[in-house]
């Protein structure tokens, strides 16, 4: 087995920030490994932010990559417009997608990473067998909709299902947790497995946004699991080939 360091990724969601100032907003963030972008619908969830052309102008506007988070209905239809829109992550909710194999490959097809979202109290575990068609789980630790909420110690038992089978099937996929996130709870969620962390509350309120995210990093970075990828080589019909599901 080769061991490869795994990585405590920031992103900050603007969910938190000042809209009359957005283009400052996103600067104090801009040593961050990416922005999360909140997008809710008033359907799926009972709140109402951004849609297609505003996440565009992120896009432009932001230096580093942007990290969509759909709580919207009827994601099947209407998640491919984000990846259109220039997110390099489109995140939807498990509970929002008819067809969730077929909408991951549709948005990677357009050049996004796909993740797959849970609420609270959705299990992992009807995903297990088909998270190597995704590149991101997230794991909300608050119940989605709105920010500033307290962390459900409660999801760190679904953190360490995930991680574990991730583990065991040797799959590249990360593991987000969006909620409640902050110097006194991410270094439990990345002992438990989480290696991409979204901080609003704890980030936006902080006097110097730059060092909170270093900070957080820092903390999460002592925590976040090693993978240790196989060298496995699969032999198919045609001859000699890799299982995309499984990155070395």
């Amino acid at each position: 087995m080769t061991e490869m360091t795994r990585t405590a990724r920031i992103n900050p969601s603007i969910l938190n920030c000042d809209f009359m100032r957005i283009g400052e907003e996103l600067d104090r963030i801009a040593t961050a490994d990416a922005v999360h972008v909140d997008v809710m619908d008033d359907h799926f969830v009972p709140n109402l932010t951004f849609g297609t052309d505003m996440v565009a102008q992120i896009v432009q506007r932001a230096g580093i990559p942007i990290d969509a988070h759909l709580m919207i209905a009827d994601a099947d239809r209407t998640a491919p417009a984000y990846a259109e829109a220039g997110a390099a992550s489109v995140t939807f909710h498990a509970e929002a997608a008819a067809a969730p194999i077929r909408l991951a490959r549709e948005l990677r097809s357009k050049g996004a990473k796909a993740g797959i979202a849970l609420r609270p109290a959705t299990g992992v575990e009807p995903l297990l067998d088909v998270l190597g068609e995704f590149d991101m789980l997230l794991i909300m630790t608050v119940e989605p909709g709105f920010g500033g909420q307290s962390f459900l110690e409660s999801m760190l038992p679904k953190i360490r299902r995930a991680r574990a089978a991730v583990s065991a099937e040797d799959l590249s996929l990360s593991i987000q947790v969006d909620g409640g996130v902050s110097r006194e709870t991410i270094e439990r969620c990345a002992e438990a497995g989480a290696d991409v962390f979204v901080a609003g509350s704890a980030i936006y309120k902080a006097p110097d946004a730059a060092a909170e995210i270093d900070a957080l990093r820092t903390l999460a970075a002592a925590h976040v699991h090693t993978r240790y990828a196989r060298a496995v080589t699969f032999v198919t019909c045609s001859g000699v080939g890799g299982n995309p599901s499984r990155r070395s």
